[in-house]
């Protein structure tokens, strides 16, 4: 059952996140064909963040006591329809409602499925699990630029919408069919406040938020840059894909070590190395070296992101997987709203390298409050 589980699941999210990648990169292009402006842009980009971020801590607290698999089947099932809607959109006020009820689905999916991966998962096996299951999301986002690329080209911009809606359909028809519903929901007696007040939810919130903001500006403001260095859209593309694909490879590895070593100093090694990252962006000067440097930041998440989800699985068991996951992902939610919105301030008033100087601080600083929060209150259950 529990391999079932974890399959069906794996299928599922890769081929939904697969159909995201496609069209996430095609976004911008969409928007400015029905005449959006810079900020239409950026409140289109963050309805779905916004949404999302909203209704997730939600979602996840019904889920741990009506059950999962409905969330999962209705938000799937929303991806299919929502992204034939995408066609028929003709101004930028239709593609924000658009983009705000994909940020609701997506609050059904994501975290609802790795909510069921945390039940599922052997204590002492959390970062194995979660490391594995966070393979589909990357790989998901990595691959879907490149073919949602190669479909705007050869067949046109409604061909991206269409592979969304299949992939969507397929991944809803794997869930109605094969996926079972856990007989292990409980009556947990924590609260959206508890779960707030607890310190290593507290802590975990500061890291995932710092973490997203990250690649946040790297997706957003890293095409910039490398346009100022003079390289090719192909090349962002591969730097990006890079980026995403050895952070993907590194999960199950570094989730199996997070099993057996101390997780608190994962998340410090992989975020640190992330920051510093950061900082190095300004100083490349060709493809090379900008690609060199954004591989050591897909390193230093490899080396993090698994550490932390066996964390959250293991504060789940006493607080509610859904409950906690749907925080952790709102966290992340955050982060995407605030990094565009601050990179634009910073960079408006100083120039775009000071944007990748000040996200390095940020991160560093953040790095610093997760810490404090947590080094002095964990139990050895949460990270080793």
């Amino acid at each position: 059952m529990r391999r079932r589980i974890f399959n069906v699941l794996f299928i599922s999210v890769f081929a939904a996140m697969l159909g995201l990648g496609i069209v996430a990169p095609l976004m911008p292009v969409y928007a400015e064909s029905l005449s959006a402006t810079g900020i239409w842009l950026g409140i289109i980009f963050a309805g779905f963040s916004l949404s999302r971020g909203i209704i997730m801590p939600i979602i996840g607290k019904i889920s741990d006591r009506k059950g999962r698999r409905k969330f999962i089947l209705v938000g799937l099932f929303t991806y299919a329809v929502i992204s034939l809607a995408y066609i028929r959109v003709d101004n930028v006020y239709t593609l924000t409602m658009v983009r705000m009820i994909h940020g609701l689905a997506s609050a059904m999916v994501i975290p609802i499925a790795m909510a069921y991966i945390g039940e599922i998962s052997p204590e002492g096996r959390e970062g194995s699990y979660m490391g594995s299951f966070s393979v589909s999301l990357f790989l998901g986002m990595g691959f879907g630029p490149l073919i949602g690329g190669l479909l705007k080209d050869m067949l046109g911009m409604a061909s991206a919408f269409y592979a969304m809606a299949f992939l969507s359909t397929i991944s809803f028809l794997v869930c109605l069919l094969f996926l079972p519903e856990l007989n292990t929901r409980k009556t947990y007696k924590s609260s959206f406040r508890n779960v707030i007040k607890n310190d290593i939810c507290k802590a975990l919130v500061v890291f995932r938020g710092i973490n997203s903001l990250g690649i946040a500006i790297v997706m957003a403001f890293l095409p910039l840059f490398a346009s100022e260095i003079r390289l090719t859209s192909s090349q962002i593309g591969a730097i990006i894909t890079t980026n995403v694909l050895l952070t993907a490879l590194l999960q199950k590895p570094f989730g199996t070590i997070a099993d057996k070593y101390n997780k608190l100093a994962m998340i410090i090694a992989g975020s640190v190395i992330a920051a510093i990252s950061l900082f190095m962006v300004p100083f490349a000067k060709n493809f090379v070296e900008l690609l060199a440097i954004i591989s050591i930041m897909g390193f230093g998440g490899g080396i993090s992101m698994p550490a932390a989800t066996a964390m959250v699985v293991a504060a789940g068991r006493e607080l509610g997987q859904g409950s906690v996951m749907g925080i952790f992902n709102m966290a992340m939610s955050a982060g995407m709203i605030a990094a565009p919105l601050i990179s634009g301030v910073v960079m408006d008033a100083f120039g775009l390298k000071e944007v990748f100087y000040v996200a390095g601080c940020i991160s560093l600083a953040g790095i610093l409050v997760f810490y404090s929060m947590i080094s002095n209150r964990l139990e050895n259950k949460y990270f080793l």
